[in-house]
């Protein structure tokens, strides 16, 4: 299950987030966590140091190796420098699990007490002023489109703040998308906005409240966001010991925002995955991709790499590998 969350900056997702893999992780679960925020902070909100962030490996470093390794034996694909972030898989591409032996992870995942984490990285002083953050989260986007993952599994996405995360396709690469919204008129607003764009697209959109102090603060949610309002995190002395660099053990959580994390985690378990509808849109959007800058690049019709009948087939937990075409 591929989950994201999403919010306005400063709204809590890293926090969230980094809870909920933790709890994941606490609870015996396989988890890959990907911090894909253009504020790299996962890391340390999962209890790691400074310098243990700094000296993760990029997964925007390892671009053209990922994409050599999930090209595989694809015959749709000429070569690995033709691959697009965008890029679907097909008949003969390699698939990742979230829990297996693969040089992606070997360069680029690594251990943050429980949890298992990738990075996409932060803007280099060369970027600053000739690129956007988006290129640097194109190695999530096609690490995803080739995920086979299935019930009981779980990839945790930090995602950029507010609606940014719609200038790729990146945002239909989930199962469950949670937005941490606080009982703000600011906040509300990145809400609606996210929602106003996700509707298009099915996206399964839950609102997790936070930094709730009273019952007028959840009347507020209840009040603006309406039945996608799912369960509220109120203001809590862990999480505040936390952002000053002191992260305890998770049975130190209040009980009340410990449960929290089990909602969340009944919430994503109780979504079907869609295949189909993962597969239309990673098809989709990379068609638009091609026609608006890809084949110019390449010099070749990139759409030909989409194989039609091609869809992943969700696993069951431990059960090799398998597709279907």
């Amino acid at each position: 299950m591929k989950v994201a969350f999403v919010g306005k900056g400063g709204s809590g997702k890293t926090t969230l987030a980094a809870l909920f893999a933790r709890h994941l992780a606490n609870t015996g679960r396989p988890v890959l966590a990907i911090d894909a925020d253009i504020n790299q902070h996962l890391a340390v909100a999962l209890g790691g140091s400074a310098s243990t962030a700094a000296e993760m490996t990029p997964l925007g470093e390892h671009l053209p190796a990922i994409k050599e390794y999930l090209r595989g034996s694809n015959p749709r694909i000429a070569s690995a420098a033709e691959m697009m972030k965008t890029t679907p898989p097909g008949a003969g591409s390699r698939l990742l699990r979230v829990a297996e032996e693969n040089p992606i992870y070997t360069a680029c995942v690594r251990e943050v007490g429980p949890v298992r984490i990738a990075v996409t990285g932060e803007f280099a002083p060369e970027d600053l002023g000739v690129a956007c953050y988006h290129s640097k989260v194109g190695a999530v986007e096609l690490m995803l489109n080739h995920m086979l993952d299935g019930p009981g599994e779980y990839v945790v996405v930090d995602m950029t703040a507010g609606a940014d995360s719609f200038a790729s396709g990146l945002f239909t690469r989930f199962d469950r998308t949670f937005l941490v919204c606080e009982p703000t008129v600011r906040s509300v607003g990145v809400y609606r906005q996210y929602a106003g764009y996700a509707r298009d697209y099915g996206v399964e959109l839950s609102v997790v409240g936070n930094k709730v102090e009273d019952s007028t603060d959840v009347e507020f949610l209840r009040e603006h966001v309406g039945e996608d309002l799912l369960t509220w995190v109120s203001r809590s002395g862990y999480v505040r010991r936390a952002e000053r660099g002191t992260v305890g053990p998770l049975d130190e959580l209040e009980a009340a925002n410990r449960a929290v994390l089990g909602q969340l985690a009944d919430s994503v378990d109780a979504t079907p995955q869609d295949w189909d509808r993962f597969a239309h849109w990673a098809q989709e959007f990379h068609r638009r991709n091609a026609a608006a800058w890809g084949n110019d690049r390449a010099g070749v019709d990139l759409t030909t790499q989409i194989d039609p009948a091609f869809r992943i087939s969700a696993p069951a937990v431990g059960v090799p590998t398998a597709v279907t075409a």
